[in-house]
């Protein structure tokens, strides 16, 4: 007998069927649907573990979608769980080739850090990217001069061919914004952005003029925090939150760090800095602003 599907959890003939672009997402499913089921039969990673010769460990990093799967460890955990129905059995074992082949992102293996890489698997599946940025334009605004000079001022020490590549990897990651179901970005940023002249002058007005027809798509919202404002919400630095709709994962809070990252998913994570991400709009111009001001900015470059 097979265990019901948990509230919240995609049944697996759904994900089977689903057409996910991230194999990043789909590890987190497979794992979360594993973790589902081993539950259910009030089993503990130490036995779950013995199953497939592994440890515990292995165990959480795969519920947690953290490492790739083996078909023989995934069967072996079904039958554990008492998954006997073989429609339901091939729906999850399908999937394993599937969440374990590369994205495109890993043609850039060269310059994209494995802390960075979960990012823009997550980025790819996102529904809904909301995202507050201090310093610099977003990554998926940027233009490829704008962007150039970011990379440069992160890696001094980087030949022409590297800068190209981080270049081409951000230009590439854009592409989810005019793809046919695009996520809904929104954006808040300082003014200290559109103020600091990253790349000098020239480079800066074209990127403020690619802001302006960035923000004439339709779910592209972009809202700027005026010196004015004052001291604000989120004064521990950039960060963004992903959503994933209809898919069973939870949100993603994403905080980037100069040599790593922080991944954070508790609920009472999310919700501060939800709450954060909603007073930095409230207290930003309203977006129906933002052209006016990006036009009142290239008068003045």
């Amino acid at each position: 007998m097979t265990a019901a599907p948990a509230e919240g959890v995609p049944h697996p003939l759904d994900l089977a069927s689903r057409s996910l672009r991230s194999p990043t997402v789909l590890r987190i499913l497979l794992g979360t649907q594993l973790r589902r089921l081993r539950e259910s039969r009030h089993i503990r990673l130490e036995e779950a573990g013995n199953a497939i010769r592994a440890s515990h460990s292995k165990i959480s990093r795969m519920e947690l979608g953290r490492v790739g799967f083996r078909r023989r460890d995934v069967a072996d955990l079904l039958t554990l769980y008492g998954v006997t129905d073989e429609s339901e059995r091939e729906a999850l074992l399908s999937l394993v080739a599937q969440a374990n082949a590369p994205g495109w992102w890993h043609k850039y293996d060269d310059v994209l850090p494995s802390w960075f890489e979960a990012y823009v698997g997550l980025e790819q599946a996102a529904s809904a990217i909301r995202c507050y940025e201090v310093q610099f334009v977003p990554g998926l605004l940027q233009t490829p001069e704008y962007a150039e000079a970011v990379v440069r001022l992160g890696h001094q020490e980087a030949s022409d061919d590297e800068v190209e590549r981080r270049v081409r990897l951000r230009m590439d990651r854009q592409e989810v914004l005019t793809r046919e179901d695009p996520p809904l970005l929104w954006a808040v940023i300082d003014e200290a952005v559109l103020r600091r002249p990253v790349g000098g002058a020239k480079v800066m007005k074209a990127q403020i003029e690619h802001l302006l027809e960035m923000i004439s798509l339709p779910r592209v919202t972009l809202q700027v925090i005026p010196f004015s404002a004052g001291g604000h919400a989120a004064a521990g630095g950039p960060f963004s939150i992903l959503r994933f709709a209809g898919v069973g994962l939870p949100d993603v809070v994403y905080l980037e760090q100069l040599t790593s990252a922080i991944y954070l998913e508790k609920p009472e994570y999310i919700d501060r800095y939800l709450e954060v991400m909603e007073r930095l709009c409230i207290q930003a111009r309203p977006a129906s602003d933002t052209e006016r001001m990006l036009c009142q900015l290239m008068t003045e470059l």
